[in-house]
C-alpha cells in the first residue's frame, strides 16, 4: 500500500508524475483551488482586522472527500502544487481544508515535470512558505475589494453584468488613452529624396538617400523645400567622399519569459495570450510521446526570469557543439533589470533540448507543435554565438549636400541559423555597396521623390499591451492573459485584425472610473501596489497592512460616487432587420453566448433571433446577403442568410471583386483572390480597395 500521498492541481500533471514514482506513492489532484472567498458577499471582515472568510468552492466537496480518504491512508503528505504564489496558496488551502495539522505534511516544488526534478523535490521538501501565501491573499483581497465595491456601482449607473477590476481597469485605461492619442493625432507632411546612380562597371543602379548638408542632417518638410534642394543640386557633380567599413555583432535573444512568449506567439503564430498559456500549460504538465510515455516538455510557464540552471546550460552547450559545431557555442546572457523578478523560476525552456521539434512533429497536434518549436528555437538560439556582420556606409557628396547608402552582409550567422524574431527587420544587403570605394566613378541618373505623412501611434494588440503592462510594472506573469480575456469578454474592447479597439461601453466605464476612482486606474499607483505585494512575498511587508491602508480610501470613493455619479444609458445598436411581429427596427444586444437581435418593444414584443454579421457580398445563388456563421464546434464559415432555403457556404471569405475572366465569385486566400469557378481557376493579388 502507498505510504506517501502527493497532491497536485491537475489530472494531467498527476498522470505525468505517477510514472516517476514507485508503488509507495499515490498521486491525487485537487483540480485547482478548493477554497475561495464566497461569491455572494465581500467575504472580508473589514471591521475585524480584514480577516478573509474562506469557504469550500461549490462542486469541490466530492474532490475533498476523496482526498480526505487518501490522506487517512498515507503516512506522509506532499503538497506539489505550482511553484508560485498561487500554487503556494492552493497548498495552504489544502492543508486547512484536509485538516492536515498534526500530519507529516511537506511542500515540494519543481520547475519542470521530469523524473529527476520530481525526485529531487522530494529530497528538498520544506514547510509552506507563508510569505508567498500572504502575498497571494493580499492580491486576492485587493482584487475582491475593487470588484465587489465598484461593480455594483457600474450595474446601477450603466447596466447589469459589468465589472471593474484592479488590473483590468488600468489595462482598459491604457487602451483608451492610446485611442485618444490616435484621435488627437494631426499628420505632418515630409518628403524623401533619393538619387539613383550608375556605378562604373555595374549595370544595376545604386540608390542613395538624401542626408542633408555636410554640417547637419536635414528633414525636408514641404514640396517647396524639396524643390529648393533639387535646384541647388542642378548641374552638381557627384562623387564618393567617404566609405566606412566595420564589423558589428548581433546578440542572441534571451530565453522566453511569460511576457515575451505571449508577445512572440502573437506575432509569429497569431495566438491570443489565452491560447498561448493554455497550450504552454499542456506542454508543461505532460504530453504523450511515443516510446517515452507522458513527459513534461517545457519548464514552468509563469516566470519573469531569464535565468537558466547550470544543468540546462551544460545540456545546451553539448547539444550545440555536437549539432552545429564548437564555433556556434555561446555564453548566453541574462536580462538586466531593476525590477523584482521571480528568480526562483527559470526562463521557459525545453526540459530536454535533445527532443527536437522535428522528432515531435508527428506526436503533437499542430498548435502544440508550433508553440514547442518556438520555445525550443528561442532557447537554443539564446545559448549560441552572436551573428556577425560587415557593414559598409557610403557618403556621396554634391557641393554642400550629402547622400548616404548603407548595407551589410553576414560574415557569421551564429544564432540566426536557428531563430529570428517575427517582426525583425531584414538586414539590408546590396552587393553594389560592398564594391564601392573612394576611387569609384558614379554617374547621376535621376531623382526619386516621395511625399509622406507621419503616422499616429499604432493601436494596441494583445502582444503590445502585454509588453506595455510589463514595462509599467502592472500585473504579473499569471495575470496578463486573464486581464485581456476579461476586458474582451465584457465587450469593453473588441479585437479586429489583431488590433484592440475600445467600444462605446468601454469608454463609458473608463470615464466613470477616471472620474470616481482616479487612484484605482492610476498606472503608478497600481505599479506601486505590485511592488508592495513583492515586499509581502519577501517578508518585508505585512499583508494586512497593505489591505487596511487600501480599503478605507476605496470605501470613501464608492460612497461619494454613489451619491454624485449620474446614470449613463448605453443605447443598443439599431440593425436594418425589421421585427416581423411589430414592424420596429430590431436592436443588437449582448447575451452570454454573444450578440443576438431583439425587439426594442420588449416586454410587449418578445421577438428575438440570432444576429449574423453581413460582409457586404451578395450570395451567388440567390442574391441575398452572405453572413459570417459558426459550426457547432465553433469553426467560422461564410453562408447565405437564407439558409436552409439556400445552401451556399464556403470556408474562405468571399470578395466583393468579381473574377475578371468569367465574372464568378472570388475568395480571399492569404494575399490572393481565387476564382470559385474551377474551370476558370483565375488567381490575382488582393485589390488595394479591398
Amino acid at each position: 500500500m502507498a505510504k506517501n500521498l502527493v497532491i497536485v492541481e491537475s489530472p494531467a500533471k498527476m498522470k505525468t508524475i505517477k510514472k516517476f514514482l514507485g508503488d509507495s506513492y499515490a498521486v491525487a489532484a485537487s483540480n485547482g483551488h478548493v477554497r475561495d472567498l464566497p461569491k455572494s458577499r465581500l467575504g472580508i471582515d473589514v471591521e475585524n482586522g480584514y480577516e478573509p472568510k474562506y469557504i469550500t468552492i461549490r462542486g469541490k466537496g466530492d474532490i475533498l472527500a476523496n482526498l480526505r480518504k487518501e490522506v487517512k491512508k498515507a503516512e506522509k503528505i506532499y503538497l506539489a502544487t505550482d511553484p508560485d504564489r498561487e500554487g503556494e496558496a492552493i497548498s495552504w488551502h489544502l492543508y486547512h481544508a484536509l485538516k492536515l495539522e498534526g500530519k507529516k505534511t511537506y511542500r515540494i516544488t519543481f520547475n519542470e515535470i521530469t523524473k529527476k526534478a520530481v525526485k529531487e523535490s522530494l529530497k528538498n521538501a520544506r514547510e509552506i512558505d507563508m510569505d508567498l501565501v500572504d502575498a497571494q491573499q493580499a492580491r486576492r483581497c485587493l482584487d475582491r475589494m475593487v470588484g465587489y465595491r465598484i461593480s455594483p456601482l457600474l450595474w446601477a449607473k450603466v447596466k447589469r453584468g459589468l465589472s471593474a477590476g484592479r488590473v483590468q481597469s488600468v489595462a482598459l485605461r491604457i487602451i483608451c488613452d492610446r485611442e485618444e492619442e490616435i484621435s488627437a493625432f494631426i499628420p505632418e507632411e515630409y518628403w524623401t529624396l533619393d538619387a539613383a546612380f550608375l556605378v562604373e562597371g555595374e549595370k544595376k543602379p545604386l540608390t542613395a538617400k538624401y542626408y542633408g548638408t555636410k554640417e547637419e542632417k536635414k528633414t525636408i518638410s514641404t514640396k517647396k523645400e524639396l524643390e529648393a534642394v533639387k535646384e541647388s543640386l542642378a548641374g552638381a557633380s557627384y562623387q564618393v567622399v567617404d566609405v566606412k567599413r566595420s564589423e558589428r555583432g548581433k546578440k542572441p535573444p534571451l530565453p522566453f519569459t511569460t511576457s515575451t512568449l505571449q508577445q512572440e506567439a502573437s506575432k509569429a503564430l497569431n495566438f491570443s495570450t489565452q491560447k498561448t498559456m493554455r497550450l504552454a500549460q499542456q506542454l508543461y504538465e505532460g504530453v504523450e510521446v511515443k516510446g517515452e510515455g507522458t513527459i513534461g516538455l517545457i519548464t514552468y510557464l509563469r516566470t519573469d526570469s531569464t535565468r537558466i540552471s547550470e544543468e540546462a546550460e551544460t545540456m545546451a552547450k553539448e547539444y550545440i557543439r555536437q549539432n552545429f559545431g564548437a564555433e556556434y557555442e555561446g555564453e548566453g546572457q541574462e536580462k538586466k533589470t531593476g525590477q523584482k523578478i521571480q528568480d526562483a523560476h527559470e526562463a521557459i525552456r525545453p526540459t530536454r533540448i535533445s527532443l527536437t521539434p522535428i522528432q515531435l512533429k508527428e506526436e503533437l497536434p499542430r498548435d502544440l507543435f508550433r508553440l514547442y518549436q518556438l520555445i525550443w528555437k528561442r532557447f537554443t538560439a539564446s545559448r549560441m554565438q552572436q551573428a556577425k556582420y560587415e557593414t559598409t556606409s557610403v557618403r556621396i557628396g554634391a557641393g554642400e549636400h550629402i547622400f548616404t547608402v548603407a548595407a551589410s552582409r553576414v560574415l557569421f550567422d551564429g544564432f540566426m541559423c536557428v531563430y529570428s524574431e517575427a517582426d525583425e527587420e531584414k538586414e539590408e544587403s546590396n552587393h553594389l555597396v560592398g564594391k564601392i570605394d573612394k576611387d569609384k566613378k558614379i554617374n547621376f541618373q535621376e531623382f526619386v521623390e516621395k511625399q509622406h505623412f507621419t503616422q499616429p501611434p499604432a493601436h494596441y494588440t494583445e502582444a503590445s499591451l502585454v509588453r506595455e503592462l510589463e514595462e509599467l510594472g502592472i500585473g504579473r506573469p499569471s495575470t496578463y492573459a486573464p486581464t485581456i480575456t476579461t476586458i474582451l469578454a465584457r465587450r469593453y474592447v473588441v479585437k479586429e485584425n489583431k488590433n484592440l479597439y475600445v467600444t462605446e461601453l468601454g469608454e463609458v466605464v473608463n470615464n466613470m472610473m477616471k472620474a470616481a476612482f482616479p487612484t484605482i486606474v492610476d498606472v503608478n499607483f497600481t505599479a506601486n501596489l505590485e511592488a508592495l505585494l513583492d515586499g509581502v512575498e519577501e517578508g518585508n511587508v505585512n499583508w494586512k497592512t497593505v489591505v487596511s491602508n487600501f480599503y478605507p480610501d476605496l470605501d470613501e470613493a464608492v460612497c461619494i460616487a454613489e451619491k454624485e455619479l449620474s446614470e449613463v444609458e448605453i443605447a443598443d445598436e439599431e440593425s436594418e432587420e425589421i421585427c416581423e411581429n411589430c414592424g420596429r427596427h430590431m436592436v443588437i444586444k449582448y447575451g452570454p453566448h454573444g450578440r443576438f437581435l431583439a425587439c426594442p418593444g420588449f416586454p410587449d414584443c418578445r421577438n428575438a433571433k440570432p444576429y449574423f454579421e453581413k460582409i457586404g457580398v451578395p450570395c451567388p445563388k440567390c442574391g441575398k446577403d452572405i453572413v459570417i456563421k459558426k459550426t457547432k464546434k465553433g469553426r467560422k464559415y461564410f453562408g447565405c442568410i437564407d439558409n436552409p432555403e439556400c445552401d451556399f457556404m464556403v470556408w474562405q471569405k468571399p470578395s466583393s471583386v468579381k473574377c475578371e475572366k468569367c465574372g464568378s465569385l472570388m475568395l480571399e486566400k492569404g494575399s490572393k483572390l481565387v476564382c470559385t469557378n474551377e474551370e476558370c481557376g483565375y488567381v490575382t493579388g488582393r485589390m488595394e480597395n479591398e
